[in-house]
């Protein structure tokens, strides 16, 4: 049974096959956002601030901190350490350190209260050889993700072996596999070729629950993939994450303040035995109670029903 165990300065959170779904918010990310790059690029953080808040009061359990901007807009450096002390002294949440910028990542562990989770590393030996030595050295969980230097495998066969790989080279710098969170790359549903054996997300509940039986590692993904290019995207995401869930998934990167998915992983976590009693359901979307439900009676004389004569 693995346990990944991350950290604030104040807060431990643990994530695993036999605990609550890890959701870790994906808001503090400005790819694919221009007005968001232009603010970072300013020195504007007023959109940080509005996220980390609002994804800690949607029910997030760590937040992914990524300030991947142009070269030539900014340093990225710079801007990933002041967006994690600014998310620092707003919320005790776990942080996950992102950025494919090597000095970025280092200068954001370092800057990182407790234990931060480390995303990413990849099967490329470039990547491996400068990410595990920081993991290592700040003994942090990482995210392990399912690409090398031939890019990213249709094939999941070719993804567990890379995934493999990874935990292997880990231990080699004393990480054991608890501490490795693999994304087994989850692909579009909507581009699975017609003639596959498997669609797309089939392919990830199989690889998914291979790394849990084989690996002993965690899991996670990026969660929108899923439904990319396709109508209704949130009850699509939040229907796989909860199915992944069932195959063993254990996190996922996504944003916290889409409902449909929030309530499908609330929803895993009660079906699959990890909200005891469903108390974390219950006190979620349990009505009031109505008034005088607790068998008072009020504005009513006499406190019982009138006789007939």
């Amino acid at each position: 049974m693995a346990h990944t165990i991350v950290a604030s300065a104040t807060r431990e959170w643990v994530i695993g096959d036999d605990k609550p779904f890890t959701v870790i918010g994906e808001r503090l990310n400005p790819t694919n956002r221009k007005t968001f790059i232009e603010e970072l690029a300013a020195g504007n953080y007023e959109r940080v601030e509005r996220d980390a808040l609002s994804q800690t009061e949607a029910g997030a359990h760590m937040l992914d901190v990524n300030a991947g901007i142009p070269p030539h807009m900014g340093d990225e450096v710079k801007i990933l350490v002041d967006m994690i002390n600014l998310v620092q002294s707003l919320t005790d949440l776990p942080l996950a350190v992102d950025s494919s910028v090597k000095p970025a990542l280092v200068a954001g562990v370092e800057a990182s209260n407790g234990r931060p989770l480390i995303n990413s590393v990849t099967g490329e030996d470039e990547s491996l050889e400068v990410v595990l030595p920081l993991a290592a050295k700040y003994d942090c969980p990482v995210v392990a993700i399912c690409n090398d230097e031939t890019g990213i495998s249709p094939d999941p066969e070719v993804r567990f072996a890379v995934a493999k790989k990874i935990v292997e080279r880990a231990a080699d710098h004393g990480i054991k596999a608890n501490d490795i969170v693999i994304d087994p790359l989850v692909m579009p549903l909507g581009a699975t070729p017609a003639d596959a054996m498997l669609t797309y997300s089939q392919q990830a509940f199989e690889i998914v629950a291979k790394i849990r039986r084989e690996l002993g590692a965690n899991t996670t993904c990026g969660l929108s993939n899923v439904s990319f290019g396709l109508p209704n995207r949130h009850w699509m995401n939040g229907i796989f994450v909860a199915m992944a869930a069932g195959y063993g998934m254990t996190s996922a990167i996504m944003n916290p303040l889409h409902a449909e998915e929030m309530t499908s992983v609330r929803a895993a976590d009660a079906l699959l035995g990890h909200d005891s009693s469903c108390m974390n359901w219950m006190a979620k979307y349990r009505q009031p109670a109505p008034e005088g439900a607790d068998g008072t009676t009020r504005g009513r004389r006499g406190g019982g029903r009138r006789r007939a004569a």
